[in-house]
Formats: structure tokens, sequence, C-alpha cells
């Protein structure tokens, strides 16, 4: 078939005004859909923001370009003799499998909405028997190893252990190499005490290790092996632990935080936690932050002493501080470096109590005295490390969690200590902290957010179709996506985090943008129908109604494939994707790839069904069909 220019501007133009406006409100409620990725914050916002305003920003365009430059480039490049649909071998494949199916649907519409609504019934117990964590794992593909022990360990015991631990996880054959740090680095924002090691191990490509090997089998190996009496193992990943102690100040996936104003009362509190968290399924590398258990050497002046030797409590002090501690008696200039010079006595003359109470004093009347003479040295008991939040002490009990969900291990912790845990003096209470405070921040505020946008874009749909009726219709399509999702994140094992919450919420609007398309060709089914027989319940027929429902849904097949199609096509892929952030896309793409699977289901089988039911009511009730405007 051959048109002229004019016939093929009028079609052109014809069925961008049938079109386009849909196409340009489906754009609009996918970026409305979007707005609860906005509203997040903390880490969640600074990883999924970029994405959202990246996707915004091209939708924007692509409604701009879809009802501005696509009609005129169809202008110039649809040219020539034109063929029917029929013609293509692909299309007729698909009308060919898709026309009895619907039909059977047609003829039995309250199996299909039986078979819909079991299906939908089914997800519900299997989505919230799901597993929730805030955020999904990232693989940085290293391992930190951050083993704490006893809080009065000596510099030479550290440095031996460290050794011994460098060597046992050396000898692992995943481990490319291994780096250990006891106590703090030269610098004021790091606070870590000499009993803490930090261990950065870094692996070999996956390629290398042992076949049948994880990630989660070399822990196990490791931490197995590096069983030493007096220390704890803990076992984590260097940028998410660096994230969860800026974020929260806790460097294990969760804590509780014990605030009080006693240190042994938060002490004795942090004790009961622990045991009652001791045994709970999924809790590992449990340990109490240690709040006593620190030496401190006391030096403590006799003034009675003193005044016999003619002596003055500055003058003790300058000498153990001279002896101990170093005095500055000048600089050295190296090239454009600067040193002060110390001096104090030797390491021989200061390594134990004895020797340090041999510390000679010069007197002006009794020549040399011990430091002893005038004082009184010995070891005390303390803190190892004082924290502080929010004006009152705090205490923490850390724990990681692995070979289970961080929810579920989290909800049966709290209940074991409500439970267990009594008996805490009044002014002392606890507070979750780590991985679970951020994800109890997200949780709230999606559960404000996500039923907004689902009021937005029912009001969307209002203003689109002119038809409340209409709207609920499209809205419909929404729990039936759900459905996809939630099968294919359940039958995959992913825990309910954020990244799948972001993924549902993109399906929101893809499934909208088929969805929309149907309702379009359904009216103008309709409209061809009264156009045909007039818009009375004497002239149609229930016949009538399912033969021109038929026709609208059949004969446009190939747009609803093709926007179905191409995502899809776009999507598959991540499921085969390797390497750093493949753990965070999946989580994202899997709702999406389920849920555009059983929302094309919903919308090319039920929706005809649920539409034909309308329009037959409507002609029994009133006498004639609701004809809506779809061109606006």
């Amino acid at each position: 078939m051959k048109l002229s220019k004019e016939d093929r501007f009028r079609i052109i133009e014809r069925a961008s005004k049938q079109v386009g406006p849909s196409v340009f409100w489906s754009t609009v409620i996918i970026i409305a859909s979007f707005l609860p990725v906005f509203l997040l914050t903390g880490q969640e916002g600074k990883l999924f923001g970029p994405l959202a305003w990246t996707k915004t920003f091209i939708l924007i365009v692509d409604a701009v370009i879809a009802i501005t430059l696509t009609p005129v480039l169809i202008s110039f490049l649809l040219k020539g003799k034109f063929k029917e649909e029929s013609a293509n071998p692909i299309n007729r494949a698909l009308e060919k499998v898709y026309g009895p199916v619907l039909r059977w649907c047609l003829k039995w519409r309250k199996t299909t909405l039986g078979i819909n609504i079991l299906a939908l019934v089914i997800s519900i117990p299997m989505l919230f028997s799901l597993g929730t964590e805030f955020m999904p794992p990232l693989d940085e593909r290293s391992i930190l190893f951050m083993p704490v022990t006893l809080p009065d360990i000596s510099n030479a015991e550290a440095k031996r252990i460290l050794q011994v631990q460098d060597k046992i996880i050396k000898s692992v054959p995943e481990v490319e190499s291994v780096l250990g740090k006891a106590g703090r680095a030269s610098t004021a924002t790091d606070n870590s005490p000499i009993s803490m090691i930090e261990t950065i191990i870094m692996l070999k490509p996956e390629s290398a290790w042992r076949e049948g090997v994880t990630k989660q089998d070399i822990i196990q190996e490791l931490d197995a092996k590096l069983q030493i009496p007096g220390v704890v193992n803990g076992w984590t990943q260097p940028i998410i632990n660096r994230i969860n102690m800026l974020a929260t100040g806790i460097r294990t996936d969760v804590g509780v935080k014990v605030y009080g104003q006693n240190l042994d009362s938060i002490a004795a509190v942090s004790e009961k936690v622990r045991t009652a968290l001791n045994g709970v399924p999924g809790v590992k590398d449990l340990y109490v932050e240690p709040i006593t258990g620190g030496k401190y050497l006391e030096i403590d002046i006799n003034r009675e002493a003193l005044g016999r030797y003619g002596l003055t409590v500055d003058d003790v002090n300058m000498i153990v501080e001279s002896a101990l501690g170093g005095t500055p008696i000048g600089n050295t200039v190296e090239g454009r470096e600067r040193f002060s010079i110390n001096v104090r006595l030797a390491q021989e003359y200061r390594n134990s109590v004895e020797r340090i109470r041999r510390i000679p004093i010069q007197t002006s009347s009794a020549g040399t005295v011990p430091l002893s003479s005038v004082a009184t040295v010995r070891f005390t008991d303390g803190p190892p490390m004082i924290n502080s939040e929010n004006a009152q002490l705090r205490g923490a009990v850390l724990f990681n969690v692995r070979d289970r969900d961080l929810g579920s291990t989290v909800q049966e912790a709290i209940e074991k200590i409500n439970m267990e845990v009594t008996g805490i003096p009044e002014g002392y209470y606890l507070e979750w902290s780590g991985q679970w405070e951020n994800q109890v921040r997200a949780n709230n505020t999606l559960k404000i957010i996500i039923p907004l946008v689902l009021v937005i874009i029912l009001f969307i749909l209002y203003f689109s179709f002119k038809s409340l009726k209409e709207a609920l219709i499209n809205l419909g399509t929404i729990p039936f996506a759900l459905i996809g999702g939630v099968y294919i994140v359940y039958f995959y094992g992913v825990n309910l985090s954020v990244a799948v919450a972001v993924g549902f919420i993109a399906l929101f609007g893809l499934a909208m943008e088929t969805s929309m398309l149907m309702i379009v060709y359904l009216n103008e089914a309709m409209k061809e129908l009264v156009a045909t027989k007039g818009n009375s319940r004497d002239t149609i027929t229930k016949q009538d109604i399912r033969d021109y429902v038929f026709k609208g849904a059949a004969k446009r097949l190939r747009p609803k494939i093709m926007t179905v199609s191409v995502s899809l096509f776009g999507l598959v892929p991540v499921l085969w994707a390797t390497g750093v952030g493949s753990d965070i896309m999946l989580p994202i793409v899997l709702p999406l790839i389920g849920g555009v699977f059983t929302s094309s289901v919903h919308i090319l089988l039920v929706t005809p069904v649920v539409f034909e039911m309308t329009k037959e009511y409507e002609l029994k009730k009133h006498g004639k069909l609701e004809i809506y405007d779809v061109k606006h």
C-alpha cells in the first residue's frame, strides 16, 4: 500500500495524538514513582541518589522527545510502500499464540481472575518469609580481621600475637597478602587501643581459589585456625567497617549501646546483654567493648618525705616526666625537615616497676635517693578508654551477623534481651546501632513515602483518563507486578533490603507504562464499536463488546510486546554480571525482571477481562458505554 504525503502526515498525526499523551503520562508516573529514592538519607541516599537523578533527567528528555521529535522523525523515515502488521512473521507468530489464549481467558473470566488472585495470595506469605537487611553486602574482594584482646596487654605481646596471626593467615592458599597493625596510627582521628588489631587480607582472584571454596568458607577456615586464648575474633570488610565507624560509632554489623553514668554499672549491664545474645543464631564475633581492666602506673607522692629531703612536688614530677616520658632539649634540622630531640632513661631502666622505683632523685641535703623514698609506685586498674555520647558514658556489645539475615537476627536478639536482661539501674538504657539503625531509618522513610507515591500515581492516572474507574484498572497492575518480583527474589534467596525496595519502586513505573498503552487501545476499540453500532444496549451485545475488546488487545500486540521486551533485554544481562558492585545491582534488577514478566501477563490477559466486565456492567446499568477521550 502506497500513501500520499498528505495521507501519511495525517496518519502520523492521528497516531501521535493517540499514544503520545499516554507515553507522556506514563513517563511522568515513572518519575513520580522514584520520589521515595530522592527522600532517602544516609548511606542509601548517597548510593541510590545518582541513579534516581540520572533516570529522572533521562525520562524528562524522553517525554519531550516522544511528543515532539519522534513524530517528525517518523515522517522522514516512514516512506515508500507500507505492509500490514500481519506481514511480519514474528508478529504473526505472536498473534497465533496470544489470540487463542486471550479468547480462553475472556471465555473463562472467573477462572482467569481466580488464578491471578491465587498467585497474589501465595506471594504474600512468601514476601513476609523473606529475610531483611539494610543493604546487600558488597564483596570488596578483601577481608578485614579485627581481633580484640585483653585491655592490659603489653606492646611486646600485642606484637607477638600480630606476627603469629599474620603467619597463620598467609598459610591459606587463597590469601594474596596480609598486613596488620596493633594500636593507633599516627593520626588524631584513630583512637584504637593497643588491644585492638586490624589486619587487611587481600585475596587472590577467584580463578586461583580451590574448587568449590567461597569467601565465607575462607573466613570460617581462618576463624578456626586463629582461635587464640584471650583473643576475640572479628571479621568484616575494610570499606564497610570505616563507614559503620564513621556513621554510627560501631565497628561491627550491629551493636547494642549501653548508656549510663557509672562505668562499673555499664560493664555489668553489658555483660548481661552479652550473655543474652550468646547462642542467638546468626550472631558471630560477639564481645563486650572493654570498659574496665586497663592498667595504669600510679605514682603517689609522699609530701612528708618531700619535706624531710627538701624537695617539692614539681621536682619529683619533672624527674618522672624526664625519665619516663622524655624531655625536649633541642631541635635538629635535616634538609627541610625539623625534628625534636628528647632525652629519657633507656628502656632497660624503666621497663619494670622495680626499676622505676629506683629512679634516682638528687636532693640538697641527703644526696641521691630513689623515687620510692618519696613516692609510692604501683599499678592500678582503670578504664582502658572512656566513650561518651549525648553527654552520657557509653559502653557497647558488638557482634556481626553471618549465615542469617540481619533483620530476623536482630528481632530475635531484641526479644531475648527484653526477656532475660532485667534489673537495669534507673537512668541506664540500651540502644541498637550499626546497620540495624540504618535499616530502621530507611524502612520508616519507605513506609511513609511509598503509599504517598501510589496516591500520586492514582491522581496522575485520573487526570490522564478523566476516569477513576480507568485509573483503578491501571493501578491494579501494581500488585500483580509485585507477584513476579516476590517470586524471583524468593527463589534467588535474596533478602529484602533498600536495594530490593528501589527495584520494586522502579517496577511501578514500568508496569504502568504498558498498562496505559493497553487501556488506550481498548478504549480506541470501544470508540470504534460505538461508531459502528451506536451506543445503546439495544444495538450492542455482550458478544460485540468481547469481539472489540479482543480486537483492541490482540491487534496492537506488537507495541506492547516491544515495550516489555526492551525492558527485559536491558535488564537480563545484569543477572550474569560479575565484579565489584554486581551484588548490589542484582537485588535491584531481580524485582524488575520478575515483575515486568508477571505484569505483562496480567496486562495482556487479565486487563482485557476486567475491562470487558466493566463495559458489560456499564451497558447493563446505564444502557450505554462510557467512552473516554484518550486523545486528550
